[in-house]
Formats: C-alpha cells, sequence, structure tokens
C-alpha cells in the first residue's frame, strides 16, 4: 500500500507482539514435554534460522559488514539485552530465581569457548595475507561445528540428567493444561516464518530510518537489525523469567548466543566461500572487546546458579554502554 516506513515499523512492531506470545506458549509446551534443554533449542533454532536465511541473502549481496556486525549483534544482544532483561523482570516478580548450576557452568564454558578462542584467537594470529585468514577462519569455523554438535550430544544423550530442569513454576491462578508436542512445533514453526517475515519488513523500515538518523551499518548490525529482528525469541525469554521457568529462559537466551557463535556464524562463513564473496571470521577489536566482556560478565553471574533483579539491571547496564559506543563509530 506504499506505506510510509514509519508506518511500517509501528505495523510490524504490533504484528510481532501476538506472535510473541504464541512462539512462548508453544516453547512452554515442548519444554513440558521434552524438557527446557530441548525447548529453548528449538526456540533458539527457529529463531536463528530466520536469522540464518537473512545473512546468507545479505552475504549474495556483499554486505559481509553488516553480516559480522549482526553475528556480534545477537550474541551481544542475547547476553546481556535479553538475559539482563529476563533476570530483571523475573526478579521483580521473584526475589531470588533459581536454576541448574550445571547446565550454567557447562553453557559458561562453551560461551567462553567460542567468543574466547573461535573469535579473538584468529584475530590475533590474523594475517594480511587473505588466504592465510581464510584458512585460519575454516579451521576455525569446523572445530566451532563440531564442538557444538558433541555438545548437543552431550547434553541431549550422555548427560541428559546432569541438565534436567529444577524450575518451580507457580500455578496460583495459571491453567497448566499445555498443548500436545506436534501441534506445539507446528505453531512454533509457522509463527517463525511469520516472525521472520515481520522482522524483515521491520529491519527494512528501520535501514531508511537510520538513513535518515545516519546511523553506522555497525550500529544496525550489533544494535538495529540483531535487536528488533530477534525481538519475538526475546520476548519468550522474558516471559518464561516471569512465570519463573529459569532453566527455559536461560536456554533461550545463553542457548541463542551458543548457537549463533558456533554454529549460526560457520555456517555463513562457508556460505560466503561457496557464493563467492568470502569472510573471513575476523571481526574488529570493538566487537571483540564488546563479546569477551559480555561473556566474561555473563560467566560471573551464571555461576552461582542463582539471579536477582540487581544482576539484570546489570547486564541490561553494560548493553547500554555497548550501545552507545558502537553508536559513536
Amino acid at each position: 500500500m506504499h506505506a510510509g516506513h514509519l508506518m511500517v515499523f509501528i505495523l510490524a512492531c504490533l504484528a510481532i507482539i501476538p506472535l510473541a506470545g504464541l512462539m512462548g506458549r508453544s516453547t512452554e509446551s515442548i519444554a513440558a514435554h521434552a524438557g527446557s534443554r530441548v525447548g529453548g533449542l528449538l526456540s533458539a533454532t527457529f529463531g536463528n534460522a530466520v536469522e540464518l536465511i537473512i545473512g546468507i541473502i545479505a552475504l549474495s549481496n556483499g554486505l559481509t559488514t553488516l553480516v559480522k556486525a549482526s553475528i556480534t549483534g545477537s550474541i551481544l544482544g542475547n547476553l546481556l539485552f535479553v538475559l539482563g532483561v529476563s533476570f530483571f523482570v523475573g526478579g521483580i516478580r521473584h526475589p531470588i530465581q533459581r536454576f541448574n548450576i550445571r547446565a550454567a557452568r557447562s553453557n559458561a564454558s562453551m560461551l567462553l569457548l567460542s567468543v574466547g578462542v573461535a573469535f579473538i584467537v584468529p584475530a590475533i594470529f590474523s594475517s594480511e595475507r587473505a588466504e592465510v585468514s581464510l584458512a585460519l577462519s575454516s579451521v576455525v569455523a569446523t572445530v566451532s561445528l563440531l564442538l557444538y554438535i558433541l555438545g548437543l550430544y552431550f547434553s541431549l544423550f550422555t548427560h541428559r540428567d546432569v541438565f534436567k530442569s529444577i524450575d518451580s513454576v507457580s500455578t496460583e491462578g495459571e491453567d497448566e493444561h499445555h498443548w500436545r508436542l506436534f501441534p506445539s512445533v507446528v505453531v512454533l514453526l509457522v509463527t517463525t516464518v511469520l516472525v521472520g517475515l515481520e522482522s524483515e519488513w521491520l529491519v527494512d523500515s528501520m535501514k531508511s530510518l537510520a538513513t535518515t538518523f545516519g546511523w553506522s551499518e555497525v550500529f544496525m548490525g550489533v544494535v538495529v537489525v540483531a535487536v528488533i529482528g530477534n525481538v519475538a525469541e526475546h520476548a519468550s525469554a522474558v516471559w518464561m523469567a516471569w512465570k519463573n521457568r529459569m532453566d527455559l529462559s536461560l536456554e533461550i537466551a545463553v542457548g541463542s548466543s551458543l548457537q549463533v557463535a558456533m554454529f549460526v556464524a560457520p555456517i555463513l562463513f562457508f556460505a560466503s566461500l561457496f557464493i563467492g564473496n568470502p569472510m573471513p571470521l575476523l571481526f574488529s577489536w570493538p566487537e571483540l572487546a564488546s563479546m569477551g566482556a559480555a561473556a566474561i560478565l555473563v560467566v560471573v553471574l551464571m555461576m552461582d546458579g542463582e539471579s536477582n533483579w540487581l544482576e539484570g539491571a546489570m547486564a541490561f547496564g553494560a548493553y547500554l554502554v555497548m550501545a552507545v559506543g558502537f553508536y559513536t563509530l
């Protein structure tokens, strides 16, 4: 209908709200049948699938800087923005919220590995020769994919009991009837596709608005595209925290970050080679410093197996500082 960019932005935001509610309900139903680990994994996978498709399209147009910035933004957004808001919102209703400390420690180790080794080490050993950088990125991408698959096998099969949820869900005033497993997966899949369409319109409208405001491509990728493009998935994590489903909330937020770093980024790298627009996994030092600081902060916050609103405020505050920093670039 040739509506203005501001009107498209507002309508897309309004359309995502009920879709986020359906995603949260379906994720919770899947978790009730298959466990928080599987529920959070499916939610993160469907959410990142849309981002993966958009990333491949962007690579085909030669937008490698924007794609790498969106990877950074997804990691920072999930670790600090989503987890921070989840801790804060859940902490308002429940003074102390607890989650599986063993699962948290396992995720913390994978998080430090994905950021500290997979991203920072290639930058240290990078070379001006393109073939050396591509070779190093190929090794990093292959190892990251392999370790991510092994991590899934570890948590879903060989050590499944270690990752059992300790959620204590309050049933006060709530209907605990859950959808059946297959309809829940179908609803999650359909809503993910619809959210992907809405997110694309949302991001496109924001790109036009960003041109008006003079925002840089890095700021667009790190903050705008990453946060707004995954708003439905973010809302699901916050809603689970509000209902004291912290294991599920953590699996959506932290699990999505791990999947972006160890699965989506390597797939995008190999896709860039296939397309013909190589994208070495070499990030700028502001991006690396921000991801490293975010990983360390989140690891410290998760290590005791408890959360409260103040910890959420600290994580969200750190995200605001980094967002302003990227705005100034």
